[in-house]
């Protein structure tokens, strides 16, 4: 399956590894962030998705629910990815570039 994409044809396995290679960036970004400042780790905490948006200069789906868990020297938090499948939302959102905002 092929998706045009701002005037080019991207193959989905493309488009999947270019999605994850991008919110690892975005985490990694987020994770160093919080390490160096207090302030970002509290409200990353608190409220992550005013804290992502306003980061990142991105819109995020009311519908969308995003966690932030802190590991400590007895838990360790491991997060499995919904599937290889992507919603109408999901499609939607990369559609419109939001994925790929910085």
């Amino acid at each position: 399956m092929h998706v045009d994409y701002n005037c080019e044809e991207i193959d989905m396995g493309d488009l999947y590894e270019a999605i994850a290679e991008r919110a690892d960036q975005m985490r990694q970004h987020l994770t160093d962030r919080a390490i160096e400042d207090a302030d970002f780790r509290q409200q990353l905490i608190s409220d992550p998705k005013a804290v992502i948006a306003d980061e990142f200069g991105v819109e995020l789906p009311e519908s969308l629910t995003i966690v932030v868990h802190q590991n400590d020297a007895n838990t360790f938090h491991l997060s499995l990815p919904a599937g290889p499948k992507l919603s109408e939302e999901q499609l939607e959102m990369i559609a419109s570039r939001a994925i790929f905002c910085t």
